[in-house]
């Protein structure tokens, strides 16, 4: 079933037919979710029709299912260079090229990522890059041609299961995703250079992607996100100080002007205008959001659950380890944080006194 609807999506993919085509590969990545081919081909489904960040969500879980296919890289890098991201494309080139050295497409593109570098650089002139057209293809490569990146287009960002804020510092943007209860290993959280992928995969709930192309660049390196008992909580590091007109990239924005730090931190109110008639402490909200938390008080089963997160969410890995273990071995009745101890042996359940253990009959 998996090999007949990939055959049809690739018929309808070089019939032009690319929305019919990546939802083939959607079903058939349904049937058969391990196949990195899948995602690979329908990575290039999303280039054409401009779904640039599900082309690089694509491609990055056709790389972490085969390492060693050539092709996902070259996809991951198309829709990275469409997207501005030149070292994220570079980089995903160069892997591909050490994989595939007989594909001359990768040193061509990695030529051509290299001129725009310099050129945000300041190290090239422009006119040095308009006298040689960037994705003029040697005869002999028009048949691959479908895999050169075309002019930019910005994708329509894919809908949100998640009510989701943001608000910014001079040094930082702060995203707030409000997702309650969710476990902090059903959520992923991957950066680029101006790319933020958020994946939740909860037991019992909708999965929940969220790929924004962002207004301005981030320090990948300095980013970090904290899954919180009522909502996810991600930083991103500003690569400059600029004020952030909105969360996602869009052509009608206009330049972004630089903000002030020293103002900023004397006067602690950025010198940019607001479209409110009163500013809105957000560190005092954000301060007050957390008492709230900690002062919640629950009662019975919840009281219980918060207790076991806020234990978890602070222990070290091997506490976390034994927690679980001793949780799931003795049914619910012995939570420990000791590994040396519950790691060499199975934990046996202790019922409290005047009640049996008893394993339920499936």
């Amino acid at each position: 079933m998996a090999s007949a609807l990939e055959t049809k999506a690739k018929e309808a993919y070089f019939d032009d037919h690319f929305e019919l085509a990546l939802d083939l590969y959607s079903q058939a990545i349904g049937i058969n979710p391990k196949k990195a081919e899948l995602y690979a081909d329908r990575a290039q489904a999303n280039i054409k029709l401009n779904n640039l960040p599900d082309a690089v969500a694509d491609a990055n879980k056709a790389i972490e299912l085969d390492p060693s296919m050539s092709k996902a890289y070259l996809r991951k890098a198309t829709a990275c260079m469409k997207l501005e991201e030149y070292q994220t494309a570079k980089v995903a080139l160069e892997t591909g090229a050490a994989l595939a050295p007989e594909e001359s497409r990768f040193s061509k593109l990695i030529k051509e990522c290299e001129e725009r570098i310099a050129e945000e650089n300041g190290e090239l002139p422009k006119e040095t890059l308009e006298e040689v057209p960037a994705n003029v293809v040697p005869a002999k490569d028009v048949s691959s041609v479908k895999d050169v990146p075309d002019p930019m287009t910005v994708a329509a960002p894919p809908k949100s299961t998640y009510r989701h804020e943001f608000y910014q510092k001079p040094e930082e943007v702060v995203v707030t995703i409000f997702a309650k209860g969710i476990p902090p290993e059903c959520v992923k959280v991957d950066y680029g250079e101006q790319i933020l992928s958020v994946a939740v995969n909860a037991p019992g709930k909708d999965a929940y992607h969220f790929q924004p192309r962002l207004f301005g660049k981030i320090i990948p390196d300095k980013c970090r996100y904290d899954v919180l008992s009522t909502k996810i909580e991600i930083r991103l590091a500003k690569a400059e100080p600029i004020h952030w007109t909105s969360l996602e990239f869009s052509m009608e924005v206009a330049v972004p002007q630089r903000i002030n730090v020293s103002s900023v931190a004397a006067n602690q109110r950025p010198p940019y205008p607001s479209s409110k008639p009163k500013r809105v402490d957000w560190d005092k909200i954000e301060a007050q959001v957390k008492k709230e938390e900690k002062d919640e008080k629950l009662d019975g089963d919840a009281a219980l659950n918060k207790f076991f997160r806020d234990i978890y969410q602070d222990a070290d890995e091997d506490a976390r380890r034994a927690m679980q273990k001793s949780f799931v071995e003795s049914n619910g009745t012995v939570l420990s944080t000791n590994w040396k101890e519950v790691g060499v042996k199975k934990v046996e359940g202790s019922p409290p006194d005047g009640m049996e253990l008893k394993k339920w009959e499936y």
